[in-house]
């Protein structure tokens, strides 16, 4: 997998609603239970935590398809039972609403190698789509795809119980966008080879590769048993994506070919709608 880490692809204006849903992807994982000083105690403790805590606010594709929610649930608490130590479970004490938990859901990751592999794709590629979409329109093209790529997820797994949690489907339809808008945009990527080789390559091409990994992946090939990572949700994503800015393609300039290396703006495209 190629590490892209900068695109030669200059903005007009700041990216203020992706640097807010970095900041609010950060801020909600860390105050979540598992993270560094954030619930006290031992492993079984931070373990019911977290499992209270994802039964609450995670998706879980059962729940959105069938709208049935558990009868119990972690508590938080320890208790003692017959084969040891545990987690409580008692009847939920609050209302979940299974449509509301994928908005939440999209906010929720399960470890800092989740959180930060997002966040560098968001921040990479969400600047220049954000720049075309506009604020407010681009945070309901993110919110719009988080959704379809939950769903999609559960509708291939409707009897799963297992919590969906993670940006990486909002995410994937900021790549699709980015593929539809930006073909030819260059991208700067990391290669594993023996050294992490630096490599200028269009956008077609890094993002192309991205999603037929993805898609190989939610087919089963490629990976060792069915792992914890949605790839289903990926490639749903950046199908919606790609079909929400397939309308503004048409005026959408290309990016400036750089005349050798080049690293931040060099010009300032004025868009047409």
């Amino acid at each position: 997998m190629v590490i892209p880490v900068h695109d030669v692809n200059p903005v007009r204006g700041t990216p203020w609603v992706t640097y807010a849903l970095i900041a609010a992807n950060v801020l909600v994982f860390l105050t979540m239970p598992g993270a560094a000083g954030s619930v006290a105690g031992g492993d079984l403790a931070r373990l019911c935590h977290l499992q209270a805590f994802m039964d609450h606010y995670a998706a879980v594709p059962r729940e959105l398809i069938h709208g049935s929610l558990p009868r119990l649930v972690p508590t938080g608490e320890i208790g003692i039972g017959p084969h040891g130590p545990g987690c409580v479970v008692r009847p939920p004490s609050y209302d979940k609403s299974p449509p509301l938990s994928v908005f939440t859901a999209m906010f929720l990751h399960g470890g800092w190698l989740h959180l930060l592999g997002n966040m560098l794709f968001l921040l990479i590629f969400g600047n220049n789509v954000e720049d075309r979409l506009g604020h407010i329109r681009y945070l309901l093209f993110y919110v719009v795809c988080g959704y379809a790529a939950g769903y999609g997820f559960a509708l291939f797994n409707a009897d799963s119980a297992d919590p969906l949690i993670g940006a990486s489907g909002a995410i994937a339809g900021v790549l699709g966008a980015y593929l539809v808008l930006f073909p030819k945009a260059r991208v700067w990527v990391l290669v594993p080879f023996l050294v992490f080789l630096p490599l200028r390559l269009p956008a077609w091409l890094v993002l192309g590769f991205w999603f037929g990994l993805q898609a190989v992946y939610s087919s089963g090939h490629g990976v060792s048993g069915t792992g914890t990572v949605a790839y289903t949700a990926h490639v749903v994503g950046f199908v919606a994506g790609m079909l929400l800015a397939w309308p503004l393609k048409p005026g959408t300039p290309d990016p400036p070919e750089p005349p050798g290396l080049l690293f931040g703006r060099r010009a300032r495209p004025h868009y047409s709608w």
